[in-house]
């Protein structure tokens, strides 16, 4: 792989080769995709929020237009901007606007604030910032006004407003910082010719670092994306008759390509994106939509499964219900399939390590382990203390590689050092050890400073 931006780390050409023989890699943008989902599937629906429902040819229309909007606005290919937004369709529809734009979206969590944003400003050297005005009574475009006093990075700021809203700072406007102001909507102008750009760029940064961490920047190329989504979709049989209901924050890995949002698109199928997380309005939404598949945590998990038990049967819709992001214990997960759907466990991480049951398997794999890796590629290791493998049954620290596994944080060369073996391997903070049937089973939380779980 060969990066467009100075600060990644390469995946080495030999290995990078291999990637592509093997057909893991196909040279596919994943805006590019978008274009041709949209011919294919045009007047199906492909997002819906409330009662809002976004077509596949509007989605990419809307796509284009807002990219058009970016390019217009100053932004040029390669720079970095956050996007701090709820699930909402214009979450989707920026993200790709902007990697159609040749912009780097760095996806931000609605929780994050001042420090944390602007670590994200500083170390991506982010020129631009979406989000909405306000979160949870907090003043965002405030918050991005006083990044941007405080550095030479941050001078675009494009604020959402949900419809029926209008956002207290107005129009376009510039501070005295000479920070621009503009409404996101306003992001709407003729389709531009294409650009043409490499599948091994860089399309966005993920977020990683445990508790206390400051959180490191992780970059996600085009081919390793576009690799995640079709294998994840293969895995669970998704296709255009399925509805995936985004419940966890869209920005996340989990939600957004596991395969998520873009493997919904991927096959023709609707997202429904919900911004309350709250469990009834969660579960209303899947009987109204007729949700086929979702993804949640345990906690989540939990909360659906008690606010059903006393008055109600399980969705007849839901045929699949992933669960990661933390540990699932057995009681819980003896509840799912009655409950809810047939349990698929995740475990994954940021940096792109992800394994996973598989529909198939036995009752018992699926209730006690998180399943084995993706690809037939990855690269899995348990080690000790001293980095040496040990047997399997035994618990030890995960290590993994593969083609969808990133080599190097952006720009954190001394994290690099701690993170990552002379080989590649990315030291993933997790403690597990491998079942006889060659499945993983996670046994520990990833500890404070390495990467965390889904």
């Amino acid at each position: 792989m060969t990066s467009m931006l100075d600060g990644c780390t390469p995946w080495p050409a030999e290995v990078a080769d291999r990637y592509r023989a093997a057909g893991y890699w196909r040279g596919n943008t994943l805006d590019g995709l978008l274009r041709d989902w949209a011919l294919q599937y045009g007047p199906r629906t492909a997002l819906v929020h409330g009662g809002t429902r976004v077509t596949y040819a509007l989605l990419n229309r809307r796509v284009d237009r807002m990219a058009a909007g970016f390019r217009l606005r100053g932004l040029r290919p390669g720079q970095r901007v956050v996007v701090q937004l709820p699930n909402v369709p214009e979450f989707v529809i920026t993200v790709f606007a902007l990697m159609r734009a040749g912009a780097v979206p760095v996806f931000c969590p609605m929780t994050h604030r001042a420090s944390q944003v602007s670590h994200l400003v500083r170390v991506g050297q982010a020129v631009g910032y979406v989000g909405p005005p306000a979160h949870q009574g907090f003043d965002l475009t405030a918050m991005a006004a006083d990044i941007a006093a405080q550095g030479p990075f941050l001078r675009l700021v494009f604020t959402f407003e949900a419809p029926g809203e209008s956002s207290p700072y107005g129009g376009f406007s510039v501070d005295a910082a000479g920070c621009q102001y503009y409404p996101l909507g306003s992001l709407d102008s003729p389709r531009e010719r294409p650009l043409a750009r490499s599948a091994d760029q860089v399309a966005f940064f993920l977020l990683s670092g445990g508790a206390g961490a400051e959180p490191a920047l992780v970059p996600r190329t085009h081919d390793d994306y576009a690799y995640q989504v079709r294998a994840a979709a293969e895995l669970v049989a998704l296709s255009g008759n399925d509805v995936y209901l985004a419940a966890l924050p869209a920005g996340s890995d989990f939600t957004f390509g596991c395969p998520g949002i873009v493997g919904t698109l991927s096959v023709g199928g609707t997202v429904v994106l919900t911004d309350d997380p709250d469990a009834a309005a969660c579960l209303s939404a899947v009987e109204r939509e007729r949700v086929t598949v979702t993804s949640l945590e345990p906690a989540a998990a939990r909360l659906w499964l008690d606010l059903l038990a006393p008055v109600r049967a399980a969705p007849s819709s839901l045929r699949l219900v992933q669960i990661g992001g933390g540990p699932l214990d057995r009681a819980t997960a003896e509840r799912v399939g009655p409950g809810l759907g047939r349990l698929q466990q995740v475990f994954g991480t940021a940096e792109g390590v992800l394994t996973l049951t598989r529909p198939a398997d036995p009752d018992e794999t699926v209730l006690t382990t998180q399943g084995r890796p993706l690809s037939p590629d990855d690269e899995l290791r348990v080690v000790d203390a001293d980095g040496q493998d040990v047997p399997d049954g035994e618990s030890g620290e995960l290590l993994a590689r593969g083609p969808r596994t990133l080599r190097g944080y952006y720009r954190a060369p001394d994290r690099n050092a701690r993170s990552f073996t002379p080989d590649g391997y990315f030291r993933t903070g997790a403690l597990a050890r491998r079942t006889p049937d060659g499945g993983l089973l996670v046994t520990g939380h990833p500890p404070e400073g390495h990467a965390s779980a889904l």
